[in-house]
């Protein structure tokens, strides 16, 4: 049947739209993981692509798994049915992925997809109301459930035992109470089977019941019970130990503000529901009220505690012109401000969305152990099976029925099917991998995903950009020389007016200068952000595009060439609008942290380099001031990248801390993207591996201990888990074991490693000795 306007293929949609950004270079859709990867070049808006790709995905012409696999194409449309556009535009393909899964790419050279940046988000779009209320989480109610069913399985275990001593083995009230423990401590697990039995999948849920049910068929009904207590217990604890890692994070965004004072033109206000709430709306904030979205502050002054987001307590003061996020609580005076994101595209949003990103991110290592795990419950499940021969055909034990003195080979195989099972070690690593993160973000760290808290512990190389990072970024204009001269405040209105639409720390403080001056804004058309050099646009009143950047921007300018170097450690910003030009002067400072933190970087064996596109004496004064040996100066974005690359090439990780747009392709270029600072730019934040939200350079520390500190507790785990379960399979083939022993073996090991992975909650700094850490139980 042929498709309507309203019916065109998704895959064709998603086509159009892979050709129509040259930003965009693949989507990858994933049907069973249910989720949605895009690659993109690092100048790319990724907030505007991944809305494209979501409003695609929301409409009723969503994309299923299909029965039939024919070619490999596992995916069609649910309204045309189709698992394969009929015609691509040009220069695009169709590729199947693993699993149940296709990518749309453009055709490039071998080495461009090196240089790509990836990004994730789940299938199903989360709703602001939903994204804002993180009631999904976990429930407590989850982990009570399970522990109870637990306890009445034990209850029924023990009463069970009582009566089999008093009426014999096989009396009805003995079996009565065996099966209230077996349905009570097998309820759980059994829904977890029946629905990975329903994708074809087993897993050591599957090996618990099955070794439950054997041992009731040859009448071990204490063993079964104790099996299923024991199992049902761990379960219970597990949920506890994840229960405790999300509501570590939960509490950093729980009471998030449901509706807002807007207030109406008339001067009249009106309360709303925060997701109603659009850009350009004004809303007013009174003490003890949460900001209800990001905004910029027009009258009033307050300050806002921002520990929501950040993790850090100290207030921080906001007026006139200063942003204010939205979650954050405002302290001591009315404030009225203009709303500059909607609740979606909020920071609290943001933040919220890439930790649930995060947590469904696994770490390679988990990767691997989750296919590990599948292949080695089969490869378990048959390694039992040729046991079973030989124990019975080949050692002549009785198959089913227990001799005197002797077990049977079906006893023994089952408890070779406890003891080998690899329940402990498919818990290693996700149980640590969350309690990283829950402890990252309670501290204004947070890691996307479980790979980024493995990769940082792995570097080698820690490069730093100045500007921002190494220094405050808050500079402030110093001087304005203008051509011709006396023509200071009409050049600071035109260069304010064109950064206030950028994000860059230069741009913050001209922004805030012309602010301070009380010079209005004129509106901007055509705003372009040159990456690493400057700005540009047309603004009202002038003819001709104005550009305002590094000196390098203008080197071809005669007059430019004639400028004096400014002094030492000045930061000059270039201006040319038309016939008016000049220059503007800011000064930075050094943060007063970062010496102190780059020594103990050094002491712990990490190169410490800075990247700026400073000039030569600028960089070596601003090194001197740190410490700093390895300093490359009068980079643009490329040659950072290039430095990057080659620290890779010769096998040295790096991580790479930077706070704006220039620093993105650097970013996307290193093992390891740190975001500085909640304020730095969008691009920073959905870029960034790990976003340190304090604008704290300390942080880096403790989130590269922090990482160290997991990778030690994921190969304690692996360690522990391996190794039980290669001494009780030893004894388990070499001689008889009592199946309780060996149940007690495999849960207590389970529990052992969950335990292990929950100290990293408590991984805290040293209070008073900035960079060295310990960790608490």
């Amino acid at each position: 049947m042929p498709n309507t306007n309203n019916d065109i293929c998704v895959l064709q949609r998603l086509a159009e739209v892979i050709r129509d950004n040259h930003a965009l270079q693949a989507v990858w859709l994933d049907a069973q993981e249910r989720k949605i990867s895009f690659a993109h070049q690092p100048d790319a808006d990724t907030e505007s692509i991944r809305k494209k790709l979501e409003s695609i995905l929301a409409m009723k012409t969503l994309l299923k798994p299909s029965d039939c696999s024919k070619d490999g194409w596992r995916l069609s449309c649910q309204t045309c049915g189709n698992s394969k556009p009929d015609k691509l535009p040009p220069g695009l393909r169709l590729v199947s992925m693993p699993g149940s899964g296709v990518m749309l790419e453009k055709e490039s050279c071998q080495t461009a997809p090196r240089f790509w940046k990836w990004q994730q988000f789940p299938w199903v779009k989360v709703q602001p109301r939903r994204l804002l209320d993180p009631a999904h989480l976990r429930e407590a109610a989850e982990w009570k459930k399970a522990m109870a069913a637990a306890g009445v399985c034990g209850l029924g275990a023990a009463t069970g035992f009582i009566l089999e001593s008093l009426h014999g083995e096989h009396s009805a009230a003995a079996i009565a109470a065996y099966l209230i423990a077996y349905i009570a401590g097998g309820w759980f697990p059994a829904v977890d089977v029946w629905e990975l039995l329903r994708k074809r999948t087993l897993d050591v849920h599957f090996l618990m019941l099955f070794v439950a049910a054997g041992a009731a068929a040859v009448g071990h009904w204490w063993e079964g019970a104790t099996l299923l207590f024991l199992f049902s217990s761990s379960g219970a604890l597990e949920d506890l130990a994840l229960f405790r890692t999300e509501r570590e994070i939960k509490s950093l965004f729980k009471d998030a503000p449901k509706e807002a004072n807007v207030v109406e033109p008339s001067g009249t206000e009106k309360r709303i529901p925060v997701e109603q709430l659009q850009p350009g709306m004004v809303i007013r904030t009174r003490p003890g009220e949460q900001f209800a979205a990001d905004a910029e502050v027009l009258s009033g002054a307050s300050a806002a505690n921002e520990s929501s987001l950040t993790g850090e307590s100290v207030p921080v003061d906001k007026q006139c012109g200063d942003t204010v996020f939205s979650g954050t609580m405002n302290l001591w005076g009315a404030v009225d401000s203009r709303i500059t994101k909607t609740a979606d595209e909020s920071s609290l949003a943001k933040i919220i969305r890439l930790i649930q990103e995060a947590q469904s991110s696994k770490a390679p290592s988990q990767q691997f152990t989750d296919k590990f795990g599948t292949r080695y419950t089969y490869a378990i499940l048959t390694l039992t099976l040729v046991m079973f021969l030989v124990w019975w055909l080949v050692l002549g034990l009785s198959p089913f029925l227990d001799r005197p003195g002797e077990k049977s080979a079906f006893y023994r195989s089952m408890i070779l099917l406890v003891v080998a099972s690899p329940c402990a070690l498919v818990l290693s690593i996700p149980s640590s991998i969350l309690a990283g993160i829950a402890a990252g973000a309670r501290r204004g760290v947070l890691f996307r995903g479980g790979a980024a808290i493995e990769k940082l512990g792995e570097i080698k190389r820690v490069a730093l950009d100045k500007t921002g990072t190494l220094t405050t970024g808050e500079l402030e204009v110093i001087g304005i020389e203008t051509l011709p001269p006396g023509r200071a405040n009409e050049l600071l209105q035109v260069a304010a007016s064109l950064s206030h639409h950028s994000s860059h720390p230069v741009s913050r403080a001209i922004a805030l200068k012309g602010r301070g001056e009380n010079l209005a804004f004129l509106p901007v058309e055509g705003f372009h952000s040159l990456t690493g050099m400057g700005v540009s646009g047309r603004v009202q009143g002038h003819a001709e595009e104005i550009q305002l950047g590094r000196r390098s921007l203008f080197e071809k300018l005669a007059w430019v060439k004639e400028l004096p170097e400014p002094d030492i450690g000045v930061t000059e910003t270039v201006v040319v609008a038309g016939e008016l030009r000049g220059r503007i002067l800011l000064l930075d400072t050094v943060r007063e942290a970062s010496a102190p933190l780059l020594r103990k970087l050094q002491s712990e064996g990490l190169r410490v380099t800075m990247l700026t596109g400073d000039r030569p004496e600028a960089a070596a004064k601003v090194a001197k001031q740190l410490g700093l040996e390895d300093v490359r100066s009068g980079l643009k974005p490329e040659d950072k990248v290039a430095f990057i690359q080659k620290c890779e090439m010769a096998g040295e990780h790096v991580a790479m801390v930077g706070d704006g747009v220039n620093d993105a392709p650097s970013l996307a270029a290193a093992y390891v993207a740190v975001g500085m600072g909640l304020r730095g730019s969008d691009a920073v934040l959905e870029q960034a591996d790990v976003v340190l939200m304090q604008d704290r350079l300390e942080n880096f520390k403790y989130a590269y201990e922090l990482s160290r500190k997991a990778n030690r507790i994921i190969k304690q785990n692996l360690a522990i888990s391996l190794g039980v379960i290669a001494v009780l399979v030893v004894s388990a083939l070499g001689s008889y074991i009592p199946l309780t022993l060996g149940v007690i073996g495999h849960e207590g090991s389970t529990v052992i490693v969950v335990l292990n992975s929950l100290r990293l909650l408590f991984f805290e700094e040293k209070k008073g000795n900035p960079g060295e850490f310990r960790s608490q139980n």
